[in-house]
């Protein structure tokens, strides 16, 4: 037998060992973004990042190199020089203890955000299962950031990197997967992808405050607002608890709800963009809109200043942003009418015109009248892959649908001309309904050909006014590359608009060549008359 206080000088010995162990193994740590089978960008300098003691040095080996630095206010950082795609390869730093990530890719890295339709499910979406079982691609990788609202800007992220399977792809972002996929089948490199959204989710609580703040017209309408609401909330609140301790004095059931907030401004930017920066990305795709459709003329300025807060919080220069316009929804009007969400989509083009290396794709044609969360997701995917090659990756070939340029009245008619019309403009065959056209079984839509009568079907969606600025359905031909628009009720037209509707049922196409479906175009208006999302004093002019 042991004498005890032989025993209990080993027990100490032991305990005392294994917490100085502890302790080194926690003087370095790594972001949370750095774990095994992660993603890096290539071809432009890696930050690599943790914390640690004061004055201790740090080093981060790579691909047979090495970078040292000193931790400074319990923080370090390194940045990697530029790397070539490929891998798998060890990453390993070191101080008091060392750390070592396996099985790290090099390759394309993007973020992927929104609310709902950019957090909708692959289970979810559109006859997933075969796609879901085929999930095995050893060259995408899935980055999930955990829901969290916070008030300040947070640090890191509890959370991994995981390989491509049937498990991990089941919960994770339909549209983000299929844009991997897609992009990583193509481009012939690994891809990671990193997913960060939240359902309902409005674009100021994805900025950050000093944006926000900065701005007096923001302050005004979003943050003061949200204060004036939460005082609001707060005596409703009190209201309703009196009311409920009243009727439980009383003996009397108590069904009213209780009062709940709205989102607070910057409160997702906190708590899931600002711990991601900054991890170097190839750039961002975003699905987003449904909740600023109702203040669609402040979107117009909202959403281009959002990207350059995330740019410049990023110090990555003018990395690409792509992002999806509103699929239709609602029911579908007799007649043309104004549409807060056709000004949400027209907010969103104005974006790609004052920003550099903005795109936005357009899925008029992926749509459901009876859900704002149309299931079709691999279309939404496929589209932002094209998009993503022709401007982040400068390939020369059309991977947009029409792009409306410019318009000419000559006599009664107005001439339309168009970017992206690839071989041809044309009209695809439509449906009352506004069901999307036929796919094939993975819900690509098919290509068009005279043969199916499938193509060069009579025009929709398009819509002449005069100077009365009242808008009646028109007769609209292709000529060429041009679109020819008339009506017989408006012999002297001064505007045209196409596809101007929460659910438009429209069909201009053009073919991109390649063996590729047509692609849908944008929604459009020739006018500037105010809409009704304009504040008062612009909608009197």
């Amino acid at each position: 037998m042991i004498p005890r206080h032989v025993l209990k000088a080993v027990l100490s010995t032991t305990a005392f060992l294994s917490l100085t162990a502890l302790c080194a193994q926690a003087d370095v740590k790594l972001h949370n973004l750095f774990t095994d089978h992660m993603v890096l960008q290539r071809d432009i300098a890696v930050p690599v990042w943790g914390w640690a003691d004061d004055g201790e040095k740090v080093t981060v080996e790579f691909r047979g190199k090495k970078v040292s630095t000193t931790a400074k206010g319990g923080k370090w950082m390194v940045k990697l020089g530029k790397l070539k795609a490929g891998g798998p390869d060890e990453l390993k730093v070191s101080g008091k203890n060392s750390i070592t990530l396996a099985d790290v890719l090099v390759g394309e890295v993007w973020l992927a955000s929104g609310q709902s339709n950019m957090e909708w499910s692959m289970r979810n979406s559109f006859q997933p299962f075969g796609d879901i079982l085929a999930a095995n691609n050893p060259k995408l990788r899935l980055f999930t950031v955990p829901k969290l609202k916070a008030d300040e800007p947070v640090k890191d992220v509890v959370s991994a990197w995981k390989e491509t399977s049937p498990s991990s792809v089941s919960n994770f972002s339909a549209v983000a997967y299929y844009f991997g996929l897609k992009l990583q089948k193509d481009l012939g490199v690994p891809v990671g992808l990193i997913h960060t959204s939240w359902g309902g989710s409005p674009a100021e609580v994805w900025m950050s405050d000093a944006v926000l703040t900065g701005n007096s017209e923001y302050k005004r309408d979003i943050v003061d607002a949200y204060v004036a609401q939460m005082g609001k909330l707060a005596e409703s609140t009190a209201q309703w608890e009196k009311e409920q301790a009243q009727a439980k004095a009383d003996g009397k059931p108590f069904t009213k709800r209780k009062p709940g907030g709205g989102w607070k401004p910057s409160e997702l930017y906190n708590g899931m963009i600002a711990p991601l920066i900054p991890y170097a990305i190839k750039g961002a795709i975003w699905y987003q809109g449904e909740s600023n459709a109702g203040r669609a003329h402040q979107y117009r300025s909202l959403f281009v200043d959002m990207v350059k807060n995330w740019r410049n919080d990023w110090a990555q220069g003018d990395f690409t942003f792509l992002q999806v316009q509103l699929a239709p929804f609602m029911p579908v009007k007799d007649e043309p009418a104004d549409s807060t969400w056709a000004e949400l989509r027209e907010a969103q083009i104005h974006a790609t015109k004052v920003l550099p290396k903005v795109g936005a794709v357009s899925i008029l044609d992926y749509g459901d009248p009876k859900d704002i969360h149309p299931t079709w997701k691999r279309p939404v995917g496929n589209r932002l892959a094209l998009a993503a090659r022709g401007i982040a990756y400068g390939e020369k070939f059309t991977w947009s649908g029409p792009e409306y340029r410019s318009g000419k009245v000559k006599g009664d008619k107005v001439v339309l001309s168009f970017n992206f019309t690839g071989d041809g403009l044309f009209g695809a065959g439509s449906r009352s309904d506004n069901v999307p056209s036929p796919k094939t079984s993975d819900g690509v839509t098919l290509n068009y050909n005279l043969a199916k009568g499938w193509i060069n079907s009579p025009l929709t969606g398009f819509a002449i006014a005069g100077e009365d600025r009242k808008f009646v359905w028109a007769k609209a031909e292709i000529e060429g590359d041009k679109v020819v628009v008339s009506s017989p009720l408006v012999p002297k037209p001064v505007a045209v608009r196409y596809g101007w509707a929460d659910c438009p049922v429209v069909n201009l196409y053009c073919s991109p060549g390649f063996q590729q479906a047509g692609l849908p175009a944008s929604p459009f208006r020739t006018d500037n008359w105010p809409m009704i999302t304009a504040p008062k004093t612009e909608a009197k002019k």
